[in-house]
């Protein structure tokens, strides 16, 4: 029976999708090329949990699976140094921040005439409204 530590990853879950939802335009060969890997089964290896995404693929990987990189980097800190490491880098060097998340932040910036608004609580509830939460 084949190890697989990091099958219940998020990152691997993330890479299983975005290769279904590639599917039709992009083969997982072609995903594996454009990520720069030598074997073609190093995708199958991170999706199905065998293997971790090596932080310097992050780059490659994010452009060959048409996602951001922010994201993926994400993913990749929390698989490869576990979720309190992760977490704790991030409280240190800052969350990563998406392309549609600097979307809101630009949006936010437009709306308060760049006045640095405070989240309150009714700010809060509207945003959280928009998502049904």
């Amino acid at each position: 029976m084949t190890k697989r530590p990091y099958e219940n990853s998020r990152l691997a879950k993330y890479i299983e999708r975005r290769v279904l939802e590639l599917k039709p335009v992009k083969s997982q060969f072609q995903i594996a090329r454009d990520a720069g890997f030598p074997n073609p089964n190093m995708v199958t290896m991170i999706k199905n949990g065998t293997s971790k995404l090596a932080l310097d693929r992050v780059p490659s990987m994010a452009n060959a699976l048409e996602c951001d990189p922010a994201f993926l980097m994400r993913l990749s800190m929390e698989q490869a140094f576990g979720s309190i490491a992760a977490k704790a880098m991030i409280e240190i060097f800052g969350q990563p921040v998406t392309k549609n998340e600097q979307g809101w932040l630009q949006e936010i910036r437009e709306a308060s005439d760049h006045t640095d608004p405070r989240i309150t609580n009714r700010s809060r509830a509207a945003i959280r409204a928009i998502f049904g939460k």
